[in-house]
């Protein structure tokens, strides 16, 4: 059984940086496209980054250039380094995972940019 645990959310000021990290169960991780999303009140959940098996990347346009996405296969881990936060950035954060024909989600992680 998959499972994605999210971690590093938290209050920044607008300016600010967080390292947000998502851990994966099982032994399918270096084989699975890993994403963030996110999704504020109110809102659809969006596509905010994410990296291929191959470690190909690719971003929101509201994102690129500030975001970094990266995944550790040694460690089962995706993180993803968001720096500039802006207030529009604010939501909650959740990891996704891509094998096949399985797709899990993590509980999220709350991002909250405020001065």
């Amino acid at each position: 059984q998959v499972q994605l645990v999210e971690s590093g959310g938290g209050l920044v000021q607008p300016g600010g940086s967080l390292r947000l990290s998502c851990v994966s169960s099982g032994n399918i991780f270096s084989l699975s496209s890993m994403g963030w999303y996110r999704q504020a009140p109110g809102k659809q959940r969006e596509l905010v980054a994410v990296t291929s098996s191959d470690g190909n990347t690719h971003y929101s346009d509201s994102v690129k250039g500030r975001f970094t996405v990266s995944r550790d296969n040694a460690k089962n881990t995706v993180y993803l380094q968001m720096n500039s936060l802006k207030p529009e950035d604010t939501a909650a954060y959740y990891c996704n995972l891509i094998f096949q024909g399985l797709v899990r989600w993590g509980q999220g992680t709350q991002v909250t940019v405020s001065s």
